[in-house]
């Protein structure tokens, strides 16, 4: 009777025996496996996407090498996706018997890599197909297993040892052509060095790019630059999105790649010089931010996505730490936390990209400021929206304007509008203009209107609605694009006074830091703000101020004007040319303005800013006597020729 140790001994030899004949199968039959497998991808791939599959030659070189010649993917009725003319590979034939796919090595001669799009359709479309889960549509993805499996099997098909000689890619998109050609590509030792050549219809530059690359450690520590003096123009942007980019260099680096406790740790920095942009969406110039470098931390779990806190963001001398999550636990939530770490007002001013906030250049500021943002939306719970914002001040103080001198509004000045890129008349605001009205000589039923419909915590907060931007926020989510704003009086005076109307983020950011220096430092009361503002925004065609309106549509002083006037006059601000539209061929209001109208009275009247005497007298229908009459579409009554000798009349004898 044999032994445990003998039974053992026995198991091993078996074992031993079948994975040598194994070895020994495949490697007498691997040429003939391999065809195989190629016919079989082909079959799959002319079944399921409708495409053609091909390969010349293909063969085993040594124990672990492939050789390969001509291998082609072409859609049916569509450009060819990807062609190789040669290529010479190595696998880890360990890795391969657990079922991983690991290259060692790989030369590859004359290949490109195309996408195409026409009117046909796109050359890659039928790859893009959605494959049915069998799980079930419910079942949840672990992001942290999930994406550490894509980044483990992209950096296994990375070779350690690599020589590609004129490597390929084009984009094709209706027209707009973009060629990338990688002429050399080495990777020995770990070292890693190309020369890029591309080619638009605009430019044609060559980038260099080298650096450390480790694909089986997954790390890396490559820079971007061009190859010539200057700078990297990105391509294809500018063609489709009308976005214009540069930088002069970019530093990637990549420090660790780590799955421990079902978290997936991914740390590195990516650094760029001299980043210029420009979009007719984001500033009428080119911005350029000189120096910008990303520490980061990416934290995925079983249901979650973030950047981690502990993240930095440097914008010149700015520093900020952001945290941003996307969670599926329970609810779909989205979070968003900056935080700015004290520092010097002066240095944030100066670290300002260039371009973006061009009435702040010459701005000059003293003390220290922190500021935290901490916003959370609940896809499945809106309703719960949180948004907060605090900045803390630390003898904080402006001491010289830049461009926009916020002082102006204290003294006379020169208003023009600008409408359509055009200045429009100018319009003196001050005491020399027989128009301008002073807030005293404004009826108190157009200031509450006014306030009611605009701002009504005008005369209480600091420039800004915390609870506005909530709803504006909400709205702009659920519309999926920016219908709703959250402007008060004070960012529409910033607006109309400093700014222009043009619709870009620069115009947007630069109102909202002016409005809160406005604000904040008191540089003008808020009576006298309002006072401008009744005095300079446009109530009409060509018509500014209340001065100008009282008479374009009422023939009366400000003073004077009744409070269905007044509500008629709120009510037209959001768009004063286009107030003809609420009145009817017989020059009486439509039933759309009327409820209007009469919604704004009515939420007075619930505040208790008006009372029961105020509207009295007020279902009288209201009449435009002044100049704005004629603006009205009026009913042309026939005229109808009239015969005397058929009319009718007493005779007196």
């Amino acid at each position: 009777m044999k032994t445990r140790k003998q039974k053992l001994i026995l198991i091993t030899k078996i074992v031993a025996i079948t994975i040598l004949l194994l070895i020994i199968f495949f490697l007498v039959f691997r040429n003939a496996i391999l065809k195989q497998t190629i016919a079989k991808v082909a079959v799959k791939i002319e079944r399921e996407y409708n495409g053609s599959f091909s390969i010349r030659e293909a063969s085993f070189v040594g124990i672990s090498g492939l050789s390969f010649q001509d291998i082609v993917l072409v859609p049916k009725n569509a450009d060819t996706i990807f062609s190789i003319k040669k290529m010479k590979t190595s696998v880890n034939l360990w890795q391969l018997l657990v079922g991983d796919i690991q290259l060692g090595t790989l030369e590859m001669e004359t290949s490109f890599v195309q996408l195409v799009k026409n009117k046909n359709g796109r050359n890659y479309d039928a790859f893009l197909k959605k494959k049915e889960d069998g799980n079930g549509s419910n079942t949840k993805r672990d992001y942290a297993q999930f994406a550490y499996q894509i980044i483990s099997k992209v950096l296994n098909l990375i070779p350690t040892d690599m020589k590609v000689e004129n490597l390929v890619f084009r984009l094709d998109d209706n027209g707009k052509k973009t060629t990338i050609n990688f002429q050399k590509l080495k990777l020995n030792n770990n070292q890693l060095e190309t020369t890029v050549t591309v080619k638009t219809k605009a430019f044609t530059e060559q980038i260099c790019i080298s650096g450390f690359a480790n694909p089986r450690d997954k790390k890396a520590d490559i820079r971007f630059f061009n190859c010539n003096t200057g700078t990297i123009k990105i391509p294809y942007l500018d063609e489709r999105f009308l976005l214009k980019s540069s930088f002069d260099s970019i530093h990637l680096n990549i420090q660790n790649i780590d799955k421990s406790g079902g978290e997936l740790h991914i740390d590195g920095f990516a650094s760029v010089v001299n980043l210029m942009i420009n979009h007719p969406k984001i500033a009428k110039k080119d911005v350029t931010i000189k120096k910008a470098k990303f520490d980061f931390r990416f934290l995925l779990g079983s249901d979650f996505v973030s950047i981690d806190s502990s993240s930095t963001v440097q914008l010149n001398k700015v520093k900020l730490h952001p945290y941003l999550e996307y969670e599926t636990q329970e609810d779909t939530i989205y979070k968003l936390k900056v935080s700015i770490p004290k520092m010097q007002a002066q240095d944030f001013i100066t670290s300002l990209p260039d371009g973006l906030f061009t009435h702040f250049q010459g701005m000059e500021a003293q003390g220290k400021f922190a500021y935290q943002l901490n916003f959370m939306f609940n896809k499945n719970k809106p309703n719960r929206l949180i948004f907060e914002s605090n900045l803390k001040k630390d003898n904080l103080k402006i001491i010289k304007y830049g461009e926009a001198n916020l002082n102006k509004l204290n003294s006379e000045f020169v208003y023009r509008a600008i409408i359509q890129n055009v200045q429009q008349r100018p319009v003196l605001v001050g005491s020399e203009n027989p128009n301008y009205t002073p807030l005293d000589q404004i009826s108190p039923y157009l200031q509450k209107c006014v306030l009611t419909s605009e701002d009504p915590s005008f005369f209480s907060h600091r420039g800004f609605i915390t609870e506005a931007f909530k709803q504006s926020i909400l709205k702009n989510i659920r519309t999926k694009k920016f219908s709703r704003g959250a402007s008060t009086i004070s960012m529409q005076l910033i607006k109309n006074v400093f700014l222009t109307r043009e619709k870009t983020a620069s115009r947007k950011l630069e109102e909202i830091l002016l409005v809160y220096i406005l604000e904040n430092n008191r540089i003008a009361s808020k009576e006298r703000m309002l006072e401008v503002y009744f005095n300079i925004i446009e109530w009409g065609p060509n018509i500014y101020g209340i001065g100008e309106a009282s008479q374009f549509y009422f023939q009366k002083k400000p003073a004077n004007l009744t409070l269905k006037e007044c509500l008629f006059l709120a009510t037209i601000i959001p768009k004063p040319n286009k107030f003809m539209w609420q009145f009817d061929q017989d020059g009486k209001l439509k039933s759309f303005a009327i409820q209007q109208q009469k919604f704004l009275n009515n939420l007075m009247l619930r505040r208790g800013i008006l009372t029961a005497e105020d509207t009295i007298g007020e279902s009288i229908p209201l009449q435009l006597t002044g100049n704005a009459h004629s603006f009205l579409k009026l009913k042309v009554l026939d005229s109808i020729a009239v015969d005397s000798l058929a009319v009718e009349e007493p005779f007196d004898f």
